[in-house]
């Protein structure tokens, strides 16, 4: 793969990092904009990129690359990678894919028809442990409930309760909360359970209108599925499935997804006494911790340089159905 980078903030410099040991991977060009003109040949200086640019056309016309990856504003992501694909390039897309489902499907839909590809930049379904929870869901019988936390106190929050309002915070670059770090469990619950009957948001909003933190109810068949995410307050984050016979459980960001604790009812194992005397159902505990990688973005560009190398469109079509269903869920809960 022949990779185009665009853009030069912290989700830039992660990938670029991500990506430095993977020799599959070939760092052809930068784009910034003027003003950051700088930091875009400090980072071709820093990761061999062969050239830097400010002018994305003059990228996409004159760079020697297959492929781009966006890591700009949300609000522009459409804008981008449309050009992007008009012109022949496969396209790697930061989170969120675009701002509605009909942007999210015309972008798919041109992929396809020019055999091209354009994947959503989204971690967690390149992680060992969703894989095992996909194994595990069978074995914890009926579920019967979903819940997932991703809050993080955001760097930025400080400075918007003073008024000064980075992006991140504005509803006109698509910021917030659920956009953010939400949408995370929101693709769990769709990798897991698929599209759900009824979708609902309840956000808490800033001065803005912004969503600073907030809950998204999936409703399922017998069980609703609860997506939390705080960009204004702390708390312990985690994935958790319960079902009539277990649960599985991530300790620790979503995004991340560092373990995964599946415990399974022991159906020769009778009933024991919990720590309260209690007696309770015996079961069998299984821990898993996936392999240590190089950075949290490394596999799925892995899988995506992959994908494109062998032109395996069957795989792409999976991912597509992914963030379609994560961007109708995201689209049709939201009404502030």
């Amino acid at each position: 793969m022949k990779l185009g980078i665009i853009g030069t903030g912290k989700i830039i410099e992660d990938a670029l990092f991500a990506i430095e040991p993977l020799a599959q991977i070939e760092r052809k060009a930068i784009f910034a904009r003027p003003h950051s003109r700088q930091k875009a040949q400090d980072f071709a200086a820093r990761y061999a990129i062969e050239e830097a640019f400010t002018d994305y056309d003059e990228l996409l016309e004159k760079a020697v690359i297959d492929t781009v990856y966006i890591g700009l504003v949300n609000n522009v992501h459409y804008e981008y990678a449309k050009k992007a694909l008009l012109k022949g390039k496969n396209v790697i897309l930061e989170k969120p894919f675009a701002a509605t489902y009909d942007e999210a499907a015309e972008l798919i839909s041109l992929a396809r028809s020019r055999k091209l590809f354009v994947f959503e930049a989204i971690t967690v379904l390149h992680n060992q442990v969703i894989k095992k929870m996909r194994q595990a869901l069978p074995k914890l019988g009926a579920i019967k409930m979903f819940f997932a936390n991703y809050s993080q106190y955001s760097s930025r929050y400080d400075r918007y309760l003073r008024g000064d309002v980075d992006h991140s915070f504005d509803p006109a670059f698509l910021g917030g909360a659920l956009r953010d770090i939400n949408i995370y469990n929101v693709h769990y619950a769709v990798a897991l359970f698929g599209q759900p009957k009824k979708a609902r948001y309840f956000p808490n909003l800033g001065f803005n209108g912004i969503d600073t933190s907030g809950a998204l109810v999936m409703e399922y068949d017998g069980f609703c599925a609860v997506c939390a995410g705080a960009k204004d307050s702390d708390s312990p984050c985690f994935v958790s499935v319960q079902g009539e016979k277990g649960f599985m459980k991530i300790d620790g960001k979503p995004n991340v997804a560092p373990n995964l604790t599946t415990v399974i009812v022991d159906e020769a194992g009778g009933t024991v006494k919990d720590a309260a005397g209690a007696l309770v159902r015996a079961t069998k505990t299984e821990r898993f911790e996936p392999p240590k990688v190089h950075h949290r973005m490394t596999q799925e560009f892995i899988d995506f340089a992959d994908i494109i190398d062998k032109k395996d469109f069957s795989a792409a079509e999976a991912l597509y159905e992914q963030t379609l269903g994560v961007m109708k869920v995201i689209c049709d809960s939201t009404a502030f």
